[in-house]
């Protein structure tokens, strides 16, 4: 790289790729917002980079992707080594392109966010990953020896997605399994299309099918097929079950009609923007499998409660679909919110209104449906067990607030299944899957007293992501997923593999 090169920032300023009018978003565009950059515009941005010798992007990435190299590749038009360079790290590189919180990770550490603007790190990702696959590339696993074994995914998410791509690349038989009949769990269900298109899942799926991953959708571990039955017939079982109930904050008036739940409300806006409204058989959600009745939110009065991720995707849908306005009500103040800054800055232009200090005390209604939520004022107090200070209400400070919709996006918690203590697989008292180790060298380490890392207490199953660490971001649940199948892959290289039976209940599924 040359000295102009290295400089290029001062003369180039972080951009974003083009953005969707704000008008055609108010009139109920559901597109992904972000475009995506021309070549010229990639090299550009790409080319800002300054390759630190201790890169801080990538140490702040979970996936510790090589983001310098890439980027370099990037700028120089090499986009098929770049993607192969992306996926070394990253099974899901375009999609972590597209909703990681960069500002809060990769780009937030950045040498340049300080004065210069960060380099437009996760646009590029998608930059490169887009044009490859568009252009042909796929996986190279010419050099890769089947090694006649075969694992079991339970869970279509980015956990088991990740951990299929790393089984493939080891030559083991990954089969997935999902309950559902597309792939990606929230990637499919629950992330609104203006932030990832569903086609975007649609060419993952190729793309793993082309590396020999096997999909069984619609079948239910538990009632179409025990656990019991995976463990006989495959050598080794990966749980990646997802953090699917949400948390009930136990507000007074929560039975009233039109409050919903943050993911069935979101579920099934999703289905009807996909023209799939009557199919409402996954919804992937404990106790919401059958229909949620939503509310036409045209010129209604809608309030979100919660300043996550979750409640930024709730917001903006209620925009497009026309609600007349939308408040969402946080308990702390905007620098703890939990969620993207980038996602409250595009729900505040799109006319969000943020009221920030405030604890929901109540839903309020007629005796049947809601029409508004008591709130108080907050002041953050002392820190809590995780080190976030409290919010405390201020007497006499409560306030009512007029809402002819509320949704309710306090977060997830795992739902763990009854069938997992049939194979003694032990759960922390907060319902999280246990599992012996987080961490260690896979290549070199084989089975201790500690256990492999995401071994559950059943030696031959393994899990990772919300199901273990609780409801987290795509980009960590894609780590554990790749670390568990390298735990897999370092417990298979001793073990011959299983005998497939030819009377296999399995047979019979999928």
């Amino acid at each position: 790289m040359t000295k102009k090169q290295v400089f290029q920032f001062r003369d180039a300023p972080r951009e974003m790729p083009s953005r969707i009018p704000l008008q055609l978003r108010l009139n109920g565009d559901w597109g992904e917002l972000y475009g995506r950059f021309a070549d010229v515009e990639a090299k550009k941005q790409a080319g800002r980079c300054l390759d630190c010798g201790n890169p801080y992007c990538g140490w702040a990435c979970p996936l510790h992707n090589y983001i310098p190299q890439w980027l370099e590749l990037a700028r120089e038009g090499r986009l098929h080594e770049a993607a192969s360079l992306c996926h070394e790290t990253n099974p899901l590189p375009e999609v972590c392109g597209r909703v990681c919180p960069q500002d809060r990770l990769c780009e937030g550490s950045c040498t340049l966010n300080d004065g210069f603007g960060a380099v437009t790190i996760g646009a590029v990702e998608k930059y490169i990953v887009d044009n490859a696959l568009a252009d042909g590339w796929r996986p190279d696993l010419s050099t890769v020896k089947a090694t006649g074994h075969r694992v079991a995914i339970v869970g279509a998410g980015p956990a088991g997605l990740s951990c299929a791509d790393r089984l493939a690349r080891a030559g083991i038989q990954a089969v997935v399994f999902d309950r559902y009949e597309a792939i990606g769990g929230l990637l499919h269900f629950g992330i609104p299309s203006f932030k990832l298109e569903k086609s975007v899942m649609v060419k993952r799926r190729e793309v793993l099918e082309g590396m020999g991953v096997q999909f069984r959708l619609g079948v239910e571990i538990g009632r179409d097929i025990s656990l019991d039955a995976l463990t006989a017939e495959f050598d080794a079982v990966f749980l990646g079950l997802g953090s699917y109930r949400y948390t009930d904050g136990g507000l007074p008036g929560q039975d009233l009609r039109n409050v919903l739940p943050a993911l069935p409300f979101l579920v099934q806006n999703g289905r009807v923007v996909q023209g799939d409204g009557d199919n409402l058989r996954s919804a992937p959600i404990a106790g919401w499998e059958d229909q949620l009745e939503l509310p036409d939110l045209r010129g209604k009065r809608v309030v979100v409660l919660g300043g996550g991720d979750t409640g930024m995707d709730c917001v903006r849908s209620a925009v497009r679909m026309g609600a007349a306005q939308v408040r969402c009500v946080y308990r702390r103040d905007e620098a703890n919110m939990p969620g993207s800054a980038r996602e409250v800055a595009n729900a505040r232009e799109e006319g969000v209104e943020f009221l920030f200090n405030r604890q929901p005390l109540e839903l309020l209604g007629d005796g049947t449906t809601v029409n508004a939520v008591r709130v108080a004022q907050t002041r953050l107090g002392p820190p809590d067990a995780r080190g976030r200070q409290r919010a405390e209400a201020i007497e006499g400070s409560e306030s009512v607030l007029d809402a002819d919709v509320v949704i309710i996006a306090f977060g997830f918690q795992p739902d763990p299944p009854a069938w997992l203590a049939q194979q003694g697989i032990e759960l922390a008292d907060n319902g999280r899957i246990k599992v012996l180790a987080t961490s260690g060298n896979c290549a070199t380490k084989r089975k201790a007293a500690a256990g492999l890392p995401y071994q559950t207490t059943n030696p031959k199953v393994f899990a990772g992501g919300d199901a273990v660490r609780g409801a987290d971001l795509v980009v960590t649940a894609a780590f554990e997923g790749r670390e568990a199948a390298a735990g897999i892959v370092s417990l298979l290289s001793e073990r011959a593999p299983v005998a497939v039976q030819n009377n296999s209940p399995l047979a019979k599924v999928g």
